[in-house]
């Protein structure tokens, strides 16, 4: 097992009452993530280096820009982003460029002529060429990176507070199980951190909890739709008044959903 640094927020995490313990974990980590980036990020070269290279997916820049805590920072990091995405677009369009400027002047007979010779478009080239660094931009995020990274740490140090810890296992099993999300990464993280019998005892434990967890919150839901109905005016609403935003966060993870 690798070095356990996150056992105290997974702790604190699981004395919540919360549908995903794990998700906890994932804000909190998103929070430190935006304010490390417009913060101590600042001063450190590597991680300009990777904010130039990659720069934020469009809810991560609005998170950004909300903080409205440093918005000096944020531009600088945004102008020597946009500096560097500049100056790539700018070699894809010099290398193609005469051919494109040849092909436009040629007209649509000349055009036509060279696709009969079997003569590749310099245009389709470069249109080619820019969608594909275009797609990769938009799949890259400084802030989305940090939170895999850290989260895949996070998921291994769950399984292994389970696996040792007998305090921990209780408020595991105790727990209102987990978003879909973050069972797949436990799932995947047991696959690889533990051996047979004991990812056997893992799966015995964690499957019929969460099975029985999103049945709960199913009927909840079916529960909440019930009661719009004429007949049920006054009846209990129970536990279901915020059950579609619960069943959301169980089916997709951390949301931010208006309440």
């Amino acid at each position: 097992m690798k070095e356990r640094i996150y056992t105290i927020p997974i702790n604190e995490a699981f004395d919540q009452d919360t549908e995903c313990a794990l998700c906890v974990c994932e804000r909190k980590l998103e929070n430190d993530a935006l304010d490390y980036t417009i913060g101590p990020s600042m001063m450190e070269p590597d991680s300009r280096v990777e904010t130039n290279r990659t720069g934020f997916c469009t809810e991560h820049f609005t998170k950004l820009y909300n903080l409205q805590q440093n918005r000096l920072a944020l531009g600088l990091v945004i102008d020597t982003h946009m500096v560097e995405q500049l100056e790539h677009l700018e070699k894809l369009y010099k290398k193609q460029a005469d051919a494109v400027k040849k092909e436009s002047e040629k007209g649509l007979i000349g055009s036509a002529l060279d696709s009969l010779k079997g003569k590749g478009s310099s245009s389709q080239r470069l249109i080619d060429d820019l969608l594909e660094k275009l797609t990769a931009l938009e799949g890259t995020c400084a802030v989305c990176d940090r939170i895999t990274n850290n989260m895949e740490r996070l998921i291994e140090n769950t399984i292994f507070l389970y696996d040792t810890e007998n305090d921990f296992k209780r408020k595991f099993l105790a727990s209102k199980g987990f978003c879909l999300k973050h069972f797949k990464q436990l799932l995947s993280a047991a696959r690889k951190e533990l051996s047979g019998g004991r990812q056997a005892e893992f799966l015995k434990s964690l499957l019929p909890k969460e099975l029985s967890e999103l049945k709960r919150i199913q009927d909840e839901v079916n529960h909440f739709t019930k009661m719009f109905d004429y007949r049920n005016q006054s009846g209990d609403w129970k536990n279901s008044r915020d059950a579609v935003p619960r069943s959301i966060e169980k089916l997709c993870g951390p949301c931010e959903l208006k309440r």
